[in-house]
């Protein structure tokens, strides 16, 4: 794993005790917030990549949609 997969999949700043920060803040939100958290983090980092951090910022897009889809698929 690459840093940079490192930093868009599991940035250690984000992992506090062993709890991931996106977990926790799933728990506080419930369902249906958390896929309006996801859609806002997606729309955020297409919106700035180009002004910012160029492919990380699509590799983030890309991990909160695949984030969203697994939290809204139902087989």
């Amino acid at each position: 794993m690459s840093l940079l997969d490192d930093m868009v999949d599991h940035p250690p700043h984000y992992n506090q005790a062993g709890i991931e920060c996106i977990d926790a803040i799933e728990a506080a939100l419930g369902a249906e917030n958390f896929e309006f958290y996801l859609q806002g983090n997606v729309m955020k980092y297409l919106w700035r990549y180009r002004y910012k951090n160029g492919v990380e910022d699509l590799q983030k897009a890309k991990w909160y949609l695949e984030k969203l889809i697994d939290s809204t698929y139902c087989p």
